[in-house]
């Protein structure tokens, strides 16, 4: 081979290095910060939460219950606030989970039913086994999975 096109090879080489070296940091900075910081995202108007009656209906969940991971056993008793899922310290269920995300999902009630949003994550949140990809209903009973943490809302 000649010089040149060794030359060309190494300089190939060394582009696809730095490409890959870029896209790692960007998938850190994302998992640490999110997908978009606050300065730089546009003002999202944000679903309003509905306040529960006094007394839950009968069929509505009550409960928050981890059934499966590190957490299992766990239970998280149901209010108007959202509930934060991650491995952030500031989240409402603080996962120590490889394969969630800082802020990897939340939990919402509006109009009388749950939500859950994934929040940009990058192994992404699946509700029974289908991938979250907009705001989705949570029925009674459905395993929500985030990395290895399984669940499930409850009476």
């Amino acid at each position: 081979m000649s010089e040149l096109t060794l030359l060309l090879i190494r300089l190939a080489f060394l582009a696809v290095l730095w490409f890959f070296v870029i896209a790692a940091v960007g998938v850190i900075r994302t998992d640490l910060f999110g997908s978009r910081t606050a300065a730089a995202a546009p003002a999202r108007k944000a679903p309003k939460p509905v306040k529960p009656p006094a007394k839950p209906k009968k069929g509505e969940p009550r409960q928050m219950v981890v059934t499966g991971g590190p957490l299992q056993g766990t239970t998280i008793t149901l209010s108007e606030t959202p509930i934060t899922i991650g491995r952030a310290n500031d989240a409402t269920l603080v996962v120590t989970d490889d394969y969630a995300s800082s802020r990897h999902a939340r939990l919402f009630p509006q109009d009388g039913q749950w939500i859950v949003e994934d929040l940009g994550s990058t192994n992404g949140t699946y509700l029974d086994r289908s991938k979250v990809t907009r705001p989705t209903p949570v029925p009674l009973g459905v395993p929500i999975r985030i990395g290895k943490t399984v669940i499930e809302l409850r009476k």
